[in-house]
């Protein structure tokens, strides 16, 4: 239908919007590797047209740290909503979760604090964001024991270069994308490199290498190496009466530092014989985490062929594999001989 209004406009009248685009939402975003559900909300958000602010309306939420709550608890019928107008399936939505992670106990807490030596509710590597085909925030910058990139061998950080104010898209009321900050709009993707020396980078791979074994074996609920690892300023002598969680990711640094020039006993010794065993494989191999995830992996599907009531111990087994890797990096000849071997036999 067409009507010509008293200016000589022409009016078409088409079909409603909604039966136009039906349930889903106009654009839909594919959530990336290891990204955060907040991160992913914030993108989906943008790319609809929808500041982060207002969107949280959209969900039938109240303003404030509304995304980053989510990380931890996701209302079902914010779900359902989800899933009705992105198509998501809830496995994704709940991949993109830390509601069931055994790491909750080392994440950085919501806090809104504006000091500048307390620890923020995430982090981030520039170079990661400079990188990224669609820049977004990962699930590991949220832990307090994560404070640096093995990617690109710096450090992170968890405020804007240009304000000193802290990562809140969230709280953004202009259309604008994610890893631009909200207080000066500085790019966060041109924040220079956070130095960090070496042993440090490595230390600090070790130190997550080490809980997502422990992790997937189940021996991180005991609550034994989360509290030591939240003590690491008191050990380092930075920060005596600090915990690793209430410290900013500058800070944390310097106790990573540190301590990498020290013995590793405070990280090592364990009652459980295994469990040392495995730590200090991972150290002498330097943090190794392809090889982690793949065993990662492989002891995780094990575990749901396996009955509950095996004998047999993956944290044993998965000990004895990480053994015979570092044997082999210290004797690559060796290596080389049984792959030959192997071959020949066949």
């Amino acid at each position: 239908m067409t009507a010509v209004d008293d200016l000589g406009l022409t009016i078409d009248i088409r079909e409603r919007y909604r039966d136009v685009v039906s349930e889903k939402w106009p654009v839909i975003v594919t959530p990336q590797h290891d990204e955060l559900l907040s991160s992913w909300l914030h993108r989906l958000a943008y790319a609809n047209g929808i500041a982060p602010r207002p969107f949280a309306r959209v969900l039938g939420l109240n303003a404030g740290m509304w995304s980053a709550s989510l990380d931890l608890k996701l209302p079902a019928d914010v779900e359902n909503l989800l899933r009705a107008h992105t198509g998501i399936s809830p496995q994704r939505l709940s991949a993109m979760m830390l509601t069931r992670s055994s790491l909750k106990p080392l994440l950085l807490p919501l806090r809104s604090s504006g000091r500048r030596d307390s620890s923020t509710w995430l982090q981030f590597c520039p170079r990661c964001l400079a990188e990224d085909a669609q820049p977004h925030f990962r699930q590991q910058w949220r832990l307090a024991i994560q404070v640096s990139c093995a990617t690109h061998r710096c450090g992170l950080r968890d405020r804007c270069p240009s304000c000193r104010s802290r990562i809140a898209a969230f709280d953004q009321t202009e259309l604008v994308p994610q890893h631009f900050c909200i207080r000066c709009g500085f790019d966060l993707r041109r924040a220079s490199k956070v130095p960090m020396s070496p042993p440090a980078v490595r230390l600090n791979q070790c130190i997550n290498d080490i809980c997502r074994l422990e992790a997937i074996t189940g021996s991180l609920r005991s609550g034994v190496l989360v509290q030591r690892l939240l003590r690491m300023p008191s050990v380092s002598d930075r920060f005596p009466t600090a915990s690793l969680s209430s410290l900013s990711t500058s800070m944390r640094i310097r106790c990573v530092e540190r301590l990498a020039n020290r013995p590793t006993d405070w990280l090592t010794a364990d009652e459980d014989a295994m469990a040392a065993h495995w730590r200090r494989s991972i150290l002498l191999a330097g943090g190794h985490a392809p090889l982690i995830a793949q065993h990662a992996d492989a002891l995780e599907q094990k575990r749901h062929r396996r009955p509950a009531t095996s004998r047999r111990k993956p944290t044993a087994e998965l000990s004895a594999l990480l053994g015979a890797y570092v044997r082999m990096m210290e004797d690559p000849r060796r290596r080389r001989t049984r792959h030959q071997g192997g071959r020949h036999s066949g």
